[in-house]
Parts: structure tokens; C-alpha cells; sequence
């Protein structure tokens, strides 16, 4: 606690006045009795500023978020100065936002739950000092969490999934495949070596100047090589899926990457366009890349699956696999994984959109 105090107060420290202004702001219920624990949780470990209240029995109260893409889409990408900026800016009134839907006050919480790790480390300074702030008015417990157990654990939320289940987390920052023996029991069977496919996704967008394309200019970058995708014939290149002798459950993006780019700028020289301009093969790539991103994951994914029911890791005719995170709301990605839980006897579920995103949710 205190290296998280010490760490706080370099990234973020709200005025006495703002604290004032912000705990006048509630209308406290005396005569008000819960029946159950609420934890407030936030979540500030990118460009998401978002809060909830969570009672112990998984009813979401009232939640609360705001988004930094359209920022970032400007600036080509996150810029960790500007997203820790837009946090401090936003997370009081996010917090109050998601108290007030909630009808409840700081005082009535049973504890404080806030993302610690993995994250910008700017961002989650300012969720952390703000939650300290409360946490020490209020004197609340303070559950610190870590940001990719509470995506694994978000599906128990909207499904009945018992202990042990596979997951398969992908997003724009993370890629691990890890076996979920219980809460805080995770066995890790393989992880990106250098980037994460949402991370590719939206280079090869900004690669591709998708942002200038009018079908795409609000889109993040994995939205956008989606939506561009189904115009596309993922056969017009061959991409190789990486990494197919490595016999471990393992990811690899960033050598893919460097051959896309460089198709790119073969294309660009053949089509005799410059640096910026949209490609008429676009759509093509667009197809290609995602396809073979798809395979290479379901690959991997497979050879996870394969692996825990060998070892009697996972349940022969009933094993689960969740998948989470940002990318996984990329439907062709999904009904890759759909192919190898059917082939597998497997069940694959997914958090809704909204909760497969960052959000305060999971982390309450």
C-alpha cells in the first residue's frame, strides 16, 4: 500500500476543493438498508474512464463510461500524456455518474475496487489516486485487481460457468490463453511474445489511411479492418499464419505485421500512389489480414484445448472456453473459434459487447 500511495501521488491528486465539491454532491438515504455488499470498481488502465457499483449477488447497480477513442483516432494512436490528461478530466464525474445511477453514496459501499496492473502506467495512476482519496475519506477497504483476471472472470457474471474453464483473452493491448482454476487461480498456457492483435489491427488501419476512407473515418482501427473486410477476398493474398511449427500455445503478431507493410508499400509502388493515399486493394488486404489472424489464434487456441484435455485439465465432454476482450467482439474471429469448440466438443462463450471492452463493471 504504500509503493501504491507513493506511486499515486507522482501521476495524481485531486484538490481538497474538488473532493469537497464532489462528496456535497450526494444525497444521502439514512433510512436506506442494503441487503447485500456493493463494491465500487474503476477502471483507468488505458482509454476507457469508467466506474460501477457491483452488489455480491452480480446485480450491476448503476455503471458509468467514457470513451478517449475519438481523441486517440485524431492522434494516430494513444498518446499516454493526453489519455492520463483525459482521465483526470473525466473520472470524477464518471464515479459520481455511476454512484448516482447506482442511488448510492461513498459511505454505504462495503469496499473500493480499482485496476492496478496491467496498464498505462499514467492512466492507472489517476484510478488509483482517486480510489486512495475515497478510500481513505471513507475508510473502505481497498481491493486492488488486476486488469486481465477481471476480464477472465467477467463471463460468470451473465453465465453460470463453473471452475476449471479455459480463456482466451485478446484485445488491443493483451493476448494470453491461461486455464481458470478458481478466483485468483490461473494456470497461463501462452501469451503474445512481442504485440497484441488488436495492436496489429489498428497499425494495418493506420497503415492503410482507413481513417481518410468514408466508410471507416470514425472507426478504430480493428473496427474499420472488419467492417472493410466483408467488401474483400481474403484469398487475393497469402499471409502466412505465424508461428505453425512452434509446439507450445504461444502468439507472435509482429512479423506478420512487418510482411503486411511491406505488401503495402509493393502495392503502393505498383498502383504508383504515395504514402497516405487509400490502396484500391484495400478491401483485399483488409480480408487477408484478418483471416489470418483469425487462423493463427484459432491455431493456438486449439492446441490449448487439445492440450488440457490430455492432461485432464479440462472436462472431456463439457469444457468451456471464454473469450474476451476487445477483438473478441470481431464476429469472423469469433466464428473461427466457434470451428475448433465444434470440433472439439466444446461450449464457447463470450461477454456481451459491452462487457468484452474495458469497463468498471468487471472490475467491481
Amino acid at each position: 500500500m504504500l509503493i501504491l500511495n507513493k506511486t499515486a501521488g507522482v501521476f495524481f491528486k485531486p484538490s481538497k476543493r474538488k473532493l469537497y465539491d464532489f462528496l456535497r454532491s450526494f444525497n444521502f438515504h439514512p433510512g436506506k438498508v442494503f441487503l447485500h455488499k456493493l463494491v465500487l470498481g474503476i477502471e483507468t488502465s488505458c482509454d476507457d474512464t469508467a466506474a460501477a457499483v457491483v452488489d455480491e449477488t452480480g446485480n450491476v447497480l448503476g455503471e458509468a463510461i467514457h470513451s478517449q477513442t475519438e481523441v486517440h483516432l485524431k492522434t494516430g494512436g494513444i498518446i499516454p500524456p493526453v489519455a492520463q490528461q483525459l482521465h483526470r478530466e473525466n473520472i470524477q464525474r464518471i464515479v459520481q455518474e455511476a454512484l448516482s445511477l447506482s442511488k448510492v453514496s461513498p459511505s454505504e459501499l462495503s469496499a473500493i475496487a480499482t485496476t492496478i496492473k496491467p496498464g498505462l502506467a499514467l492512466s492507472l495512476g489517476v484510478g488509483l489516486s482517486f480510489s486512495l482519496q475515497l478510500v481513505d475519506q471513507f475508510k473502505k477497504p481497498f481491493i486492488p485487481i488486476h486488469h486481465m483476471e477481471a476480464h477472465a472472470l467477467t463471463i460468470r457474471l451473465t453465465n453460470k460457468v463453473e471452475f476449471p474453464f479455459l480463456v482466451l483473452l485478446i484485445s488491443g493491448g493483451h493476448c494470453l490463453l491461461a486455464l481458470v482454476r478458481g478466483v485468483s487461480d490461473f494456470l497461463l498456457l501462452g501469451k503474445s511474445l512481442d504485440i497484441a492483435p488488436g495492436d496489429m489491427l489498428d497499425k494495418v488501419a493506420r497503415r492503410l489511411s482507413l481513417i481518410k476512407h468514408p466508410e471507416c473515418s470514425t472507426m478504430s482501427g480493428g473496427k474499420a479492418i472488419e467492417h472493410l473486410a466483408k467488401q474483400g477476398n481474403k484469398l487475393h493474398f497469402d499471409f502466412k499464419p505465424p508461428m505453425q511449427r512452434a509446439k507450445n500455445c504461444d502468439f507472435s503478431f509482429s512479423g506478420l505485421q512487418h510482411v503486411i507493410d511491406k505488401t503495402i508499400m509493393q502495392k503502393e509502388i505498383e498502383e504508383g500512389i504515395e504514402k497516405g493515399q487509400i490502396l484500391s486493394s484495400a478491401a483485399d488486404i483488409a480480408a487477408a489480414v484478418q483471416h489470418t489472424i483469425a487462423c493463427h489464434i484459432a491455431k493456438r487456441t486449439h492446441r490449448a484445448i487439445l492440450f488440457c484435455k490430455q492432461r485432464n485439465l479440462l472436462s472431456q465432454s463439457n469444457a468451456v472456453l471464454v473469450v474476451s476482450g476487445g477483438v473478441a467482439s470481431n464476429l469472423y474471429i469469433r466464428k473461427a473459434l466457434e470451428i475448433i469448440t465444434d470440433a472439439t466438443q466444446c461450449t464457447l462463450l463470450c461477454p456481451p459487447p459491452r462487457l468484452c471492452t474495458d469497463n468498471g463493471v468487471m472490475i467491481a
